[in-house]
C-alpha cells in the first residue's frame, strides 16, 4: 500500500532558503528529500481526503503568513519551529476530519519545525545550534499550498499540489 506524506508548500525564496541550509547542514549520505514543513507522515488518499484537500486550496483564498521565529535541538539534528495560527488551523480541520485513518504520530499536538540538520551526534547537533543562534533573528516565510507525496521507502514523488489561490498575504 502506498503511503503519502502531506506538506506545506513554501514560497520560492523561503524553500531556496531552508534547501540551502539543508544541504550545508544535513549528512550528505542521508539527504534525499529538499527542506519541508509536515502537516502529515501518512495522510489518506481516499477520494474524500483528495476532495477536502481541493475545498482547502480552494476556499483559501489568501497564501499563509508564518514567522520563523526559533532554532531548537531535536537531539540529533536542529530545526527552525514555527509559528502559523492559521496553519495550526487548517491543520486541525484536516485532523478532526481524518481522525480515524490518521496513524499515532499525526494524533499528536502539531509542533511545526523545518529541519536542517538530522542523523547527527548530539554534540554536532549542539555545536550547529550555537552556531545559528548567533545570528538569528525570527523572519515571515508564505505558504502557498499544500504539496501531497507520494513516500517510496526514502525519497518522495510529487503527486499533486493544492494552491492557495491568491498573491495577498493572511498575516499572522
Amino acid at each position: 500500500m502506498n503511503s503519502y506524506i502531506l506538506t506545506a508548500k513554501l514560497d520560492l525564496e523561503s524553500q531556496t532558503f531552508f534547501n540551502t541550509q539543508r544541504k550545508k547542514y544535513f549528512p550528505k549520505e542521508r539527504n534525499v528529500l529538499d527542506a519541508h514543513l509536515t502537516l502529515f507522515h501518512q495522510f489518506p488518499t481516499n477520494l474524500t481526503a483528495k476532495e477536502m484537500l481541493q475545498r482547502i486550496s480552494s476556499s483559501q483564498q489568501i497564501p499563509l503568513t508564518a514567522e520563523v521565529q526559533a532554532l531548537r535541538n531535536i537531539g540529533y539534528g536542529v530545526a527552525y519551529l514555527i509559528n502559523s495560527p492559521a496553519l495550526s488551523l487548517l491543520r486541525s480541520q484536516l485532523m478532526t476530519a481524518f481522525e480515524n485513518e490518521l496513524i499515532p504520530q499525526d494524533r499528536q499536538k502539531f509542533q511545526p519545525h523545518i529541519t536542517i540538520q538530522n542523523k547527527v551526534s548530539p554534540h554536532q547537533a549542539r555545536n550547529l545550534l550555537d552556531s545559528l543562534k548567533t545570528s538569528f533573528k525570527p523572519f515571515n516565510i508564505i505558504i502557498t499550498g499544500l504539496d501531497l507525496w507520494q513516500y517510496l521507502n526514502g525519497p518522495w514523488q510529487h503527486a499533486q499540489y493544492y494552491p492557495f489561490q491568491s498573491t495577498n498575504y493572511l498575516p499572522l
